[in-house]
């Protein structure tokens, strides 16, 4: 059966002029409105109408963008339905690209550039922290980055969850992990419902991703991830990459954000990005005079 094709159309003001993303359970449109300009328009997959656990999902995902106002969120501008089932969310239009494709094009990063990402996406996950929602899908994926003015904004409470909610109002059946499983938690990995904590991994393994091109773990399928989660060590920062190094206060941030054990990460996603921002800037600790240097002063001629 031929996929439903939305663009040309016109949908509660909103004209649908390209098809910019896609997933499982909706398209995303560039389209124009009159009185809101350029923005994106997510609109529910045709065959998914009638399905009431994917009609929640994208309900709620609406309902959480909507609870976090920060200017490092891509703001939701309308939630509405458009025709019988034709459920549709309208958010700002956020200029750059995708950050996993400005990474892999650009990196390894600058420690300052990615202080400057790491930052913005910490403020803006303090803020769903704030008002109780865990983004549970912290990936450069759902990160879009404009280079030219270093602004980032966080996309997709697709998989969000609010930290007050109870088993029944879950929509993830219990024993089943939510998240891109190279970004997530180790504890999200039993399938219970996880804390702000989980985010801070998550943002601590983007911060390596963006410094070394490279993830924490080496697996090349994913139940050789699943089990490295569970039971390895993340490689150390300064092991990632053959001639990549950083401080050792740098690499130590780092890790402390990769603890398996969530009580040993920092309080909060903010926290991490301080010290993380505060290591980088750091200047470089100046080698202590070894023997040939103190040799050499002993015998310089002086003036």
């Amino acid at each position: 059966m031929p996929r439903e094709s939305l663009v040309g159309q016109t949908i509660a003001g909103y004209s649908l002029e390209s098809e910019v993303g896609e997933g499982g359970t909706s398209a995303v449109f560039r389209a124009t409105h009159a009185d809101h300009g350029t923005v994106a328009v997510k609109v529910l997959r045709e065959k998914l109408r009638q399905d009431r656990t994917a009609v929640a999902r994208f309900l709620r995902e609406a309902r959480y963008g909507e609870r976090v106002t920060h200017p490092n969120v891509v703001r939701t501008i309308e939630i509405g339905e458009a025709g019988p089932g034709m459920h549709f969310l309208a958010i700002e239009w956020a200029t750059g690209e995708i950050l996993e494709k400005y990474a892999k094009r650009q990196g390894p990063l600058a420690v300052d550039e990615v202080c400057t990402i790491v930052k913005q996406i910490a403020d803006a996950v303090q803020a769903a922290h704030s008002v109780g929602i865990v983004h549970r899908d912290l990936k450069p994926d759902n990160v879009m980055y404009d280079p030219a003015s270093h602004l980032v904004k966080l996309l997709d409470f697709g998989i969000a969850t609010d930290t007050d909610q109870s088993p029944e109002q879950r929509l993830t059946r219990a024993g089943f992990f939510v998240g891109t499983l190279m970004y997530v938690a180790p504890e999200a990995l039993s399938g219970e419902l996880v804390g702000p904590l989980a985010d801070q991994y998550s943002l601590a393994t983007i911060a390596y991703f963006l410094l070394t091109a490279c993830l924490p773990f080496p697996a090349k399928t994913p139940r050789e991830m699943f089990s490295q989660l569970l039971s390895q060590p993340p490689i150390t920062l300064n092991q990632a990459k053959p001639g990549l190094r950083f401080s050792p206060q740098v690499e130590a941030v780092i890790m402390r954000g990769l603890s398996k054990e969530p009580a040993k990460r920092y309080p909060d996603v903010v926290a991490f990005a301080a010290d993380f921002c505060q290591a980088g800037s750091a200047p470089a600790a100046k080698d202590k005079p070894g023997f040939a240097s103190k040799l050499a002063s002993m015998f310089r001629k002086k003036d």
